[in-house]
């Protein structure tokens, strides 16, 4: 069984005891967290889509931990300009473990 969850603007596809990198969470590292933005479910027999999203569906996952992603550098440069910018960036984010898909 699979389902498909939108959190943080993105779209995931999710399976039970899947580990995910979303975007940051308020909630502490044990907790549980229930995503109730479901798009698709699917089952051995029958796959269930939504208008946009299912009704009663919810997907439940534990917290694990937040932590920074590795650093993306951006380089920017006008040529002939002398003009450069050399800038880094850690995205947060925040590692769920997918308990249950509950397909309503």
């Amino acid at each position: 069984m699979y389902a498909v969850i939108q959190t943080g603007g993105k779209q995931f596809r999710v399976e039970k005891d899947a580990k995910l990198k979303v975007d940051p969470i308020d909630a502490d590292p044990g907790s549980e967290v229930k995503f109730e933005n479901v798009l698709v479910v699917s089952g051995d027999k029958e796959t269930k889509i939504g208008d946009p999203f299912i009704a009663k569906a919810v997907v439940t996952a534990e917290v694990l931990g937040s932590s920074k992603d590795d650093k993306v550098m951006v380089f920017k440069k006008r040529p002939r300009k002398g003009h450069k910018k050399l800038r880094g960036h850690r995205q947060p984010y925040t590692t769920v473990k997918i308990k249950d898909i509950i397909g309503g």
